[in-house]
């Protein structure tokens, strides 16, 4: 394959231009810059109901976009959609469109490898987090995606990891290698605030929170522990969630009136400006890897308080101040305002940290691992999926 330009498909996500998630994130990110260096790289993107035709662009930054339904079901939407994707691969590969490699976001979506592996194109999944760990998903939904790991490992030709720990738990659980390909950090212009006012919100005047509103995410953990607080400055919560319902509601019922709720933003200048003028910012993810609204933060230079897991403690160490409890939320935002000048000073220290997550350097790592696909350098035979005795991962992540 050599450094010939490779065609190269994406598949599992909610596509391009990235509004939602990480794996759009990275998608666009790591997809234009495969783009940008010759390669042909294909998109496959949810169509939604409510979009006219003309609203679904055929190319984006320099990507073939795809266009393929989705059932509109918690459970089914991201499942369905890339069975569609991946027989869409399959039929058009049957009519002699070769495809060199092919990458799969989610391991849910293991299930659907083998359509992929019919079209003789080689595959490597990105696993995500400890998705099992979610409390969105009921006994029957964790089952499954226990066992969709196990199909990933077996099927997959390499697997790709976006944290340390998640690198850790493939080995020990599985003991299958892994890619280490973690997100990019943007780096957020400093001294720009100017779309500020159109919420009426000042540099420095304000703790964040960005967010899908799911239990694992701890939006209501930093709600309460705001609440809590004698903190003078508002707590302005960025996210939603479209079936968490139950759990949009208690997170709003734990609210005061110095909380406020955009719901989501999609402008990315105006949430790349509310990250870089916040006193402070309160990431609660737990189970997901790498997440890319902490990388956000950590490119802004805007001090961080985390939820105190492994995946947090990997990119902040030492410059992250870590909760578990409302009262921890408490502490920590009123410590904040306390010593404004400091905390600010902290915040500045975290750019350094952004320098080790480079998305040109991510790409590179993706570029890599195509051709390793395309030259069929990376299939594992052995390995059955089956797991190993983890006892600590099934209580910590």
């Amino acid at each position: 394959m050599g450094t010939s330009p490779m065609r190269i498909a994406l598949i599992g996500t909610r596509g391009v231009p990235a509004r939602y998630g990480g794996f759009e994130t990275a998608v666009e990110e790591v997809g234009s810059r495969l783009a940008d260096r010759g390669h042909r790289v294909v998109v496959y993107c949810r169509a939604t109901a409510d979009e006219a035709r003309a609203e679904r662009p055929s190319t984006h930054l320099g990507m073939r976009l795809v266009h393929l339904p989705a059932v509109r079901h918690r459970a089914l939407e991201t499942l369905s959609h890339t069975a569609v994707s991946a027989g869409h691969l399959l039929v058009h590969r049957l009519l002699g469109h070769r495809v060199d490699a092919a990458i799969m976001f989610n391991a849910a979506n293991a299930v659907w490898l083998p359509l992929v592996r019919a079209a003789r194109v080689p595959v490597a999944t990105h696993v995500d987090g400890l998705e099992w760990r979610r409390a969105k998903w009921g006994p029957t939904g964790r089952r499954f995606y226990r066992v969709a790991e196990s199909l990933a490992v077996r099927w997959s030709d390499a697997l790709i990891a976006d944290a340390q720990g998640i690198a850790e738990y493939y080995r020990d659980v599985f003991d299958a290698p892994t890619r280490l390909l973690a997100y990019g950090a943007p780096r957020l212009p400093a001294g720009r605030s100017e779309r500020l006012a159109e919420l009426d919100l000042a540099p420095a005047g304000y703790h964040l929170v960005v967010a899908r509103f799911e239990p694992e995410n701890h939006v209501e953990l930093a709600v309460r522990g705001y609440v809590q607080s004698t903190a003078r400055l508002p707590l302005v919560v960025v996210g939603s969630a479209p079936y968490a319902h139950e759990y949009t509601r208690r997170v709003h019922a734990a609210a005061d009136e110095r909380v406020r709720f955009l719901g989501g933003v999609w402008d990315a200048e105006l949430l790349d400006q509310l990250f870089a003028n916040a006193l402070t910012y309160v990431h609660g993810h737990s189970v997901g890897g790498t997440n890319p609204a902490l990388l956000r933060a950590v490119g802004a230079g805007t001090a961080t308080t985390a939820y105190d897991v492994r995946f947090n403690r990997e990119v902040l160490g030492d410059l992250g101040r870590y909760v578990r409890e409302p009262d921890d939320v408490a502490r920590e935002v009123e410590a904040a305002e306390v010593d404004p000048t400091g905390t600010l000073e902290r915040g500045e220290r975290l750019r350094d940290v952004a320098l080790r997550y480079d998305w040109e350097t991510v790409a590179d790592g993706y570029e890599e691992l195509a051709r390793d696909l395309a030259g069929r350098r990376v299939r594992r035979p052995g390995l059955s999926g089956r797991r190993r005795p983890a006892a600590a991962w099934e209580e910590q992540a």
